[in-house]
């Protein structure tokens, strides 16, 4: 009897494939007291933006299961908390209470046992920062205990940047480490976190975290100290539009912030009075707005006196110019010199004081 060669191979191919191990799956069991919710809504980035699933939750206990291209910080948002959680392809495990989400117990991911641990190296600053945060509230209107406040508060972000450095450079293939340089990233200015950046791995730089961070990188490089503002143009509360460069020749702060923002509706007041203080020594604020409803726009300006130009094309995070300068986050400022030069970024509170004091002199 004759077999054909093409049966044999089909059927060779067929037994190899049977036994291939099937690759692991990612899945979630939670147990959450207090979790009052119907449904919950797990984000895993992808590309620019992220995939969302919904999943059914009763009596706080859900399941999920799906696949994790690689080892990274997902999300799980409910109706009052979100929980962050790296996640691969394995079997998690989450216990606790809602209330208390930074203390839930998650087993089950090797890369969530790596971020717990570094977060247990950094305890003691972070111990020494929310006792700081308490502090606040005692110091507003005393400048020169809030400026000694923030110094403080610096020195701690300084302390907790350097360990992070350190961690990198000793786990340079981490997806922990690749969090921690995104998190920079996202407020950091570009020359410090380039150098962070280039302590991952070559392989770590090949994910699609470490291109997303290098995609990020190239956009605040653009909006360095040290750089020519982009010029753009923008309408008024009125619709006129106005360009950037027409305060050139003034000290300009460009001030971006939104009507929903609490940060910012909360810095307004320091803003303001910095205007006040420093308007007649070659100085000016242009807000740009993160609004995307006009009257609500209109509204805040009015109510917290704002009396600066004020900037949108209410498209709110889509804002055309703040997608330019990479901005994810507000409230965030630029301090322009005359030529249009970015001197610095991130001033607020005392600070904000004490930089124009020194330059406005």
């Amino acid at each position: 009897m004759k077999i054909h060669t093409k049966l044999l191979s089909a059927a060779a191919l067929l037994a190899v494939a049977c036994h291939q191990p099937q690759q692991p799956a990612a899945s979630i069991t939670a147990t959450i007291t207090g979790l009052k919710d119907s449904v919950i809504y797990l984000s895993i980035p992808v590309a620019d933006s992220a995939k969302s699933d919904t999943v059914k939750v009763k009596d706080g206990q859900f399941t999920w299961t799906g696949k994790i291209e690689e080892p990274q910080k997902i999300y799980i948002m409910t109706s009052s908390r979100y929980i962050e959680l790296f996640m691969e392809n394995a079997a998690v495990t989450i216990k606790g209470n809602i209330d208390s989400v930074d203390q839930l117990q998650i087993t089950g991911s090797a890369s969530q046992d790596a971020y717990t641990a570094y977060q247990k190296s950094i305890e003691d600053l972070t111990a020494q920062r929310d006792t700081l945060y308490s502090k606040y509230q005692t110091v507003q209107g005393n400048d020169t205990a809030e400026l000694a406040l923030e110094n403080q508060i610096e020195a701690l972000r300084a302390q907790n940047r350097a360990r992070s450095v350190a961690y990198v450079k000793a786990h340079p293939e981490s997806p922990v480490s690749l969090s921690l340089v995104s998190d920079m990233a996202t407020f950091g200015e570009y020359a410090p976190v380039d150098s962070v950046y280039q302590l991952l791995s070559p392989a770590a730089r090949q994910t699609a975290v470490g291109k997303r961070i290098a995609a990020r990188l190239a956009v605040i490089k653009k909006s360095a100290i040290g750089q020519p503002m982009i010029d753009f143009t923008q309408a008024d509360v009125n619709g006129k539009p106005v360009r950037l460069s027409d305060f050139k020749g003034k000290y300009v702060l460009l001030d971006f912030w939104a009507s929903w923002c609490g940060p910012c509706r909360a810095e307004n007041p320091n803003v303001l009075k910095a205007y006040n203080k420093f308007k007649d020594k070659n100085f000016t604020v242009v807000g740009v707005s993160l609004d995307d409803k006009a009257d609500k726009w209109k509204e805040a300006i009015a109510k917290d006196g704002m009396p600066w130009m004020q900037l949108s094309d209410l498209k709110g995070f889509r804002n055309e110019v703040a997608r330019e300068y990479g901005i994810q986050a507000i409230p965030c400022s630029f301090l322009i010199d005359p030529q249009g030069i970015i001197i610095a970024k991130e001033l607020r509170g005392a600070k904000l004081h004490t930089a124009l004091a020194e330059i406005l002199k």
